[in-house]
């Protein structure tokens, strides 16, 4: 019987003891890391049109039943009023006591038919309440492409169109002016002769179209959409380069999912795979695996949050939303400070941890602490560096005295001591002062990332 997670904390001693030497890689997506720079790629996005292959590096939770929907309200701190075919919507969820255990994207198909698409923290927190409640559904995962098993290709393609030049492209392909659809809807078209669903989106505040279909029906599309994009400056993106896209968007990708403990965890835990456990990076180092929980107010998910039915949750949420709150902003690093920690590496002594680019994370959990005066004022998440903008940046949560743009402060970068990651190497601390900005950095995407 394969390993549980209750299994491995037992053998590891504690969540954070687990985790922190976990054998897991950082998050990869299992594509071509660069057509042809990532630098070029990244820049795609705003001047021309890029086209991003999410077929491999996402699971599909398909979730179909009469009780489907009541599952997913029960689940997730999102309105489900209107929620009608053909529409889509970041879905959230907490633990019994209010805190983050991830967020994903779910897809209205059909009547009593959903897809919940996204790394698989939120997907497994789902199916496990499907399976154990009183619940009339059936569940379909199609895993991504490196834990699925090999030789069994996906089950949809999925391709992202995003950049100024998305809307002239996806006239062209299409034969027809593209009809006015709002932010995450959908709608369908045909390229080549086949039937392609689409959902109405933005990256960095530039108009995108997110296209799937049938895996077997993905090569063709394909083809269709780089024929027709050579005239509108279609880009191909990379790996390294598209999984930097969140960091101009502001979205955190995966945060520390609060599962380790609480109401009901004990059972989910016993019910998890090991493998999916995942690892956990950074300064912030507290042997209390709850000091790394976060609630959906600190990665500025307040917006989606509704308390208009009953949910999982719902009353420690509330008290959550009673404050205080951090706030999630952007964090611009002092270039000074980053260049001398990676000059560190050609001078004696033991340097700085490596920096990565474009993306810095080296574990699926990205917790740094955020320092001012001395004193921790919030944690760092996702690092890495925007060509656009010309920063290095992470998205961060701060407390409220120290979220207004400009203030000053200090991330700590590296671990003390050192775990046994796989990413990790021998390095020591060191301090890079900060800037903070708003999230999205970009004024651009804060101002049209839904208008698109």
């Amino acid at each position: 019987m394969p390993e549980t997670v209750a299994d491995a904390i037992e053998r590891a001693g504690s969540p954070v003891a687990l985790l922190r030497n976990a054998q897991a890689r950082p998050t990869i997506f299992p594509v071509t890391p660069e057509f042809t720079n990532w630098r070029s790629e990244q820049l795609s996005w705003r001047t021309s049109v890029a086209l991003l292959d999410q077929s491999h590096h996402m699971t599909d939770l398909f979730i179909s039943g009469p009780d489907a929907l009541r599952l997913l309200t029960d689940t997730g701190v999102n309105s489900f009023a209107n929620f009608e075919v053909d529409r889509a919507k970041q879905f959230i969820a907490v633990n019994h006591e209010g805190y983050l255990i991830g967020d994903a994207i779910l897809f209205h198909l059909d009547e009593d038919s959903f897809d919940l698409v996204g790394w698989f923290m939120v997907l497994d927190w789902v199916q496990f309440v499907g399976e154990k409640g009183d619940y009339d559904v059936a569940f379909e995962r199609d895993a991504n492409s490196l834990m699925r098993d090999p030789g069994v290709p996906p089950k949809l393609y999925r391709y992202e169109l995003q950049g100024p030049n998305a809307l002239a492209l996806m006239a062209e392909l299409t034969g027809a002016p593209v009809p006015p659809t709002r932010f995450f809807h959908m709608a369908r078209f045909t390229i080549d002769g086949l039937d392609v669903r689409s959902l109405r989106h933005g990256m960095a505040g530039q108009p995108g179209f997110e296209l799937f279909g049938p895996w077997a029906e993905g090569s063709r599309v394909r083809e269709a959409i780089i024929a027709a994009g050579r005239e509108f400056g279609l880009v191909l993106v990379g790996a390294k380069a598209y999984s930097s896209a969140n960091l101009e968007s502001a979205w955190v990708p995966s945060p520390l999912p609060a599962i380790f403990t609480g109401e009901a965890m004990a059972e989910y835990l016993r019910w998890l795979p090991a493998a999916r456990a995942g690892s956990l990076a950074g300064s912030f180092a507290s042997d209390d695996i709850e000091d790394h929980y976060l609630t959906p107010y600190d990665l500025g998910y307040g917006r989606s949050v509704s308390f208009d039915h009953e949910f999982i949750g719902r009353a420690a949420l509330e008290r959550h939303a009673a404050g205080p709150l951090r706030t999630k902003v952007t964090l611009v690093w002092n270039p000074e400070d980053v260049a001398s920690a990676q000059r560190s590496l050609y001078e004696p002594g033991t340097p700085a941890k490596y920096i990565d680019l474009p993306k810095a994370r080296y574990g699926v959990y990205q917790v740094d602490r955020v320092l001012a005066g001395g004193a921790d004022v919030g944690i760092s998440h996702d690092v890495g560096y925007i060509t656009g903008e010309q920063v290095f940046v992470s998205l961060a949560s701060v407390d409220a005295d120290h979220a207004e743009p400009g203030t000053e402060v200090v991330v700590v970068w590296g671990e003390n001591p050192n775990s046994a990651k796989p990413a990790v190497e021998p390095h020591r601390q060191v301090e890079i002062r900060a800037t903070v900005f708003p999230a999205p950095y970009s004024s651009f995407a804060r101002e049209n990332y839904r208008k698109n």
